[in-house]
């Protein structure tokens, strides 16, 4: 008698549990059904003057004679650090690579015999500063020298001056604070048409800083974009 009553138990209790179950997992289903976000984006653009330059200066020399080409590129190599250095750049902040030397006749195919020079060299003097606007000033003005006969290579893709933007983490803290106030003036705007009530944040996610020239023509210039997302629940 005992045993079967505690059969009955045991098996009221199996169907006591599993009517609270299914009963918990439809008031889940219930709430999801119900609940109510709004997904949207805060941009947040702002310009910045770039903080550092690299500045490659390469020029070239042809002789016939590889002393003389050598005493060549020494002599203009050290025209370009003089003026480099009275412009006020440091010569720490100067540097200097080999040589690249060419044989004319030396090439199975070219001009050969035919080269009014047999040996053509490029020489890169390499500038890397802090101090932008000055750097652009002796980019404007080294021009110059080429009345003293150094041949510069004008090459915008092998000699392209590089400018770029180190403080991001200075403009951090207020763009960001920025495009989420843009998201949320977003997300009470879509509350507001859907004639609902704007609840409290459900996740937020910062997406990556991006850092981009204004234009071509600026380079010194630069674009710093940030977008965030943020899900805000709704309520009537």
């Amino acid at each position: 008698m005992q045993s079967k009553a505690a059969t009955i138990l045991g098996f009221s209790l199996i169907l006591g549990l599993a009517a609270l179950g299914f009963l918990v997992q439809q008031m889940a289903v219930k709430f999801k059904e119900y609940e109510r976000v709004v997904n949207v984006k805060g941009l947040a653009e702002q310009e910045a003057a770039a903080d550092t330059v690299i500045w490659p200066i390469q020029f070239t020399v042809a002789d016939n004679q590889l002393g003389s080409l050598f005493e060549t590129l020494e002599q203009q190599s050290g025209l370009i650090t003089a003026f480099l250095q009275q412009g006020g750049v440091e010569a720490s902040a100067i540097s200097r690579a080999a040589p690249n030397v060419i044989d004319k006749k030396a090439q199975q195919y070219g001009e050969g015999d035919r080269a009014e020079f047999r040996y053509i060299a490029s020489q890169t003097l390499t500038v890397y500063s802090k101090d932008v606007a000055k750097i652009r000033g002796l980019i404007s003005a080294i021009g110059q020298l080429g009345r003293q006969g150094i041949v510069f290579n004008q090459d915008p893709y092998q000699n392209r001056v590089e400018y770029s933007f180190t403080a991001l983490n200075e403009l951090k803290p207020q763009m960001i604070e920025e495009a989420t106030k843009q998201a949320r003036e977003v997300a009470l705007k879509f509350a507001q048409d859907s004639q609902s009530q704007l609840g409290k944040i459900k996740t937020a996610s910062q997406g990556q800083f991006s850092i981009s020239d204004r234009d071509a023509n600026t380079p010194h210039i630069k674009k710093v974009r940030v977008v965030t997302t943020v899900e805000y629940y709704l309520s009537d």
